[in-house]
């Protein structure tokens, strides 16, 4: 700040007597101007978001400035007719909170997601409380966010009119972690092609904020999601409920990643009667099953197809982390088709479960199928761990109602390493937060 003073002075520049019988001296004033400059220092705080802030409710085509980091304030909802455009290497951070304060994305009906990443630029879900900073894929500075980070924010989920099996056969229902008051978190229908855009090399971290007692969001979750929809190349860390899952629908997924979720990592339910080609799980001491699958609800049947699937036990030293941890579940009359899995270091109790009889019935009537399916014991010390089981102890019917465990030898076998043609490349995984 500038201020200007002026300050009088009395300058005798001549003071002259004269001679010549002038008694009074001659006496001249000047008034000089002096400057002082005083500089002050003022803090002004600046909202970073100030033009890159995502809330409330989208109701138009809206494409985001990859440039600028983005924040999710609260429940945000691309509305039916709506398009929202992510483009590659956009950083998406979501405010913290939890119940209905949880920010959440949704894709309602009749909306659109493109959020179309690369290898070398994917997009990234976030939290506020993660360093990274645009063109980066970690943080730059301060501590990383880890694995056992969770709960932060809500996640993703794209709802779409594909048909689901309900109970009643009704033809839509509220997605779990929605209040009902929003209905734009209805979902199914009857277009099995519908179309809810397109999401490519996606990285959702630290989600799974609980909005009620036991209730909390996945890191993705598709409901009623159609086969017009592309979804590949997905990374979900450290999510406090499952890490993607299916709610009926008809889409197809390919190269799902999912590391150290909280509770399932790969759940289908519903009649969903797409295709999982490529799945890599990585499960921590926090996690529950690699694979939990639930049948129809309804009288609608669908049957799913996984293939080409990785899960890592967590194992150390021949000891199981943590309580849980299995292989997969099979619950409520599940049907489907799994094949070309590898489940590697799982130790001594853990399992692939039929988990009733009504699964037990799926598998005799060939409704839920196994083929090439590989067992990879956990090592230690050079040696295979001397605490596992042997395949029909893996391959488990708690009702004992089904050939199931006699017909393991014929479906699995115990290998050494990976075989040629089974489970994942992990190489497909360069790009995620996992592999680096």
């Amino acid at each position: 700040m500038t201020n200007f003073k002026f300050i009088p002075f009395i300058t005798v520049l001549s003071l002259i007597f004269s001679c010549s019988g002038d008694d009074d001296p001659v006496i001249e004033y000047v008034t000089v101007t002096e400057t002082v400059t005083e500089t002050e220092t003022v803090e002004v705080e600046v909202d970073e978001y100030a033009d890159s802030t995502l809330e409330g409710k989208i109701t138009s085509d809206k494409t985001l400035d990859a440039s600028k980091v983005w924040l999710l304030k609260g429940r945000v909802s691309v509305e039916s007719g709506s398009t929202l455009t992510i483009p590659a290497g956009t950083i998406i951070k979501a405010a913290s909170g939890t119940g209905a304060d949880a920010s959440t994305l949704i894709i309602a009906r009749g909306a659109k997601i493109i959020a179309d990443g690369t290898a070398d630029a994917p997009i990234i879900m976030t939290s506020v409380s993660d360093n990274i900073e645009v063109g980066g894929t970690y943080p730059s500075s301060g501590p990383a966010l880890g694995v056992t980070t969770r709960g932060l924010w809500g996640g993703m989920l794209i709802l779409g009119n594909a048909p689901c099996s309900f109970s009643g056969d009704v033809t839509e229902l509220q997605i779990e972690g929605i209040p009902t008051s929003d209905t734009n978190g209805l979902y199914g229908g009857s277009d099995a092609s519908d179309n809810s855009g397109s999401v490519q090399y996606l990285s959702i971290r630290h989600g799974g904020a609980e909005i009620g007692e036991g209730n909390e969001i996945n890191g993705l979750t598709l409901g009623g999601v159609g086969s017009g929809t592309k979804i590949n190349h997905v990374e979900v860390v450290a999510n406090v409920d499952d890490g993607i899952e299916f709610f009926g629908g008809t889409v197809n997924a390919t190269n799902l990643l999912v590391w150290g979720q909280g509770d399932d990592a790969i759940d289908i339910d519903q009649a969903y009667a797409g295709t999982i080609d490529g799945a890599m799980v990585i499960l921590t001491d926090a996690s529950d099953h690699g694979f939990e699958v639930d049948g129809p609800e309804g009288s609608a049947a669908g049957s799913f197809t996984l293939k080409n699937a990785t899960v890592l036990g967590a194992t150390k030293a021949c000891s199981a982390l943590g309580v849980n941890g299995e292989m997969a579940d099979f619950r409520k009359a599940a049907t489907g088709n799994l094949s070309n899995i590898l489940f590697k270091d799982f130790s001594g109790g853990k399992d692939v479960e039929l988990d009733a009889s009504a699964d037990a019935a799926s598998y005799t009537a060939g409704t839920l199928t196994f083929a090439n399916i590989d067992i990879m014991h956990p090592v230690s010390d050079g040696a295979v761990c001397s605490n596992v089981e042997t395949l029909d102890k893996i391959f488990d019917d708690k009702s004992d109602e089904s050939t199931f465990e006699a017909d393991a030898s014929t479906f699995a076998e115990v290998v050494t390493e990976q075989q040629a043609g089974n489970g994942v490349d992990a190489s497909i995984f360069s790009w995620t937060f996992y592999a680096r």
